[in-house]
C-alpha cells in the first residue's frame, strides 16, 4: 500500500473512531433506528478500532520519516531467492 493511503487511512479511521467514541452521536443514531440494545457494545468495537487506526497512523508517519531520510523502507519485499 502507498504510503500516502496508508497514511489518509490511519488519520481518517482515526477521527471517526475518535468521534464515535467520544460523543453520543451513535447512541442517539442507534437510538432513533431502534437498535439502542446495541449501544452497551460500542465500546468493545470503538476503542478497539480506535486503537488500530492510531496504530496505522503511527506506523504511516514512521515510514515516512524514514523514507524522508533516506532509508530503502521497501527492501526485501521484492526480491527473488
Amino acid at each position: 500500500m502507498d504510503n500516502r493511503t496508508l497514511l489518509k487511512t490511519g488519520i481518517v479511521g482515526t477521527v471517526v473512531a475518535a468521534v464515535c467514541c467520544t460523543t453520543p452521536i451513535l447512541v442517539i443514531l442507534l437510538g432513533a433506528l431502534g437498535l439502542s440494545t446495541w449501544a452497551g457494545w460500542l465500546d468493545y468495537m470503538l476503542l478497539p478500532a480506535l486503537f488500530v487506526f492510531v496504530g496505522v497512523t503511527i506506523y504511516a508517519l514512521r515510514r515516512r520519516r524514514a523514507e524522508a531520510a533516506g532509508c530503502d523502507v521497501g527492501a526485501g519485499q521484492n526480491q527473488k531467492r
